[in-house]
């Protein structure tokens, strides 16, 4: 099984997420595990529609999840996380202004790279998953009271087994759930693309700049 293909399944989650956000009336309470079960078919619905017109208008396709998915992923935290060493807070403090300007910029274009590389490497996945069932564990008690959450979700598909995932949410400044990070199968994404993003700075000798001009979202298999 290929990491790719699970992270489809991510992606539609959260599009569905981002209709739940939408319809949520102002101040009402809604948990992470609820708005992934109450949206789940609303995905259904985005991939049949997307499913008459991809392939001769794909720019629209990618268009309408990049639209979508923007406010539910907190790309610019998933990114910092990649980055790893790069991107921590005292190595941020140990530079000067100059070097804390550059480092600011880099994370601002590696964010871009990350958001626009997941959408294009997965975003067309979704469509092979209209027909699957899909399940979401219930919240646990005082999840309320929590900044973050990990959601699990098992996907039927054609498989003997279904798929597990655990979807790594937390609150945002405002309220708002956001991804985080991705577990799929026992496999922490995150740290997938961090391994990637720090052997390609040992190949480019720490040039960050190149790291990131050379990055390219790889499905990894498992």
């Amino acid at each position: 099984m290929t990491l790719g293909r699970s992270l489809y399944w991510m992606l539609g989650l959260f599009l569905a997420i981002s209709v739940a956000r939408a319809e949520a009336s102002a101040g009402q309470a809604i948990t992470a595990h609820e708005v992934v079960r109450d949206t789940t078919q609303k995905v259904m619905s985005v991939i049949a529609e997307a499913d008459a017109y991809v392939d001769e208008d794909p720019e629209r396709y990618y268009s309408q999840i990049q639209a979508i998915l923007d406010p539910v992923i907190d790309y610019r935290v998933f990114a910092r996380g990649v980055m790893g060493p790069y991107a921590t807070s005292e190595r941020y403090r140990a530079l000067d202004e100059a070097g804390r300007a550059r480092l600011r910029d880099q994370l601002d274009r590696f964010t871009e790279v990350m958001r626009v590389g997941l959408v294009r490497t997965y975003g067309k996945g979704l469509l092979a998953f209209g027909s699957s069932r899909v399940e979401v564990s219930d919240p646990d008690e005082g999840e309320a009271d929590q900044s973050r959450v990990s959601v699990r979700q098992l996907v039927y598909s054609d498989e003997p087994e279904p798929y597990v995932l655990f979807y790594q949410m937390g609150l945002d400044g405002d309220g708002q759930w956001k991804l985080r990070n991705v577990i799929i199968e026992s496999v922490n994404l995150g740290e997938i693309y961090r391994n990637q993003f720090q052997a390609s700075a040992r190949e480019h000798d720490g040039n960050l700049d190149a790291v990131i001009d050379t990055w390219t979202t790889v499905e990894v298999e498992t």
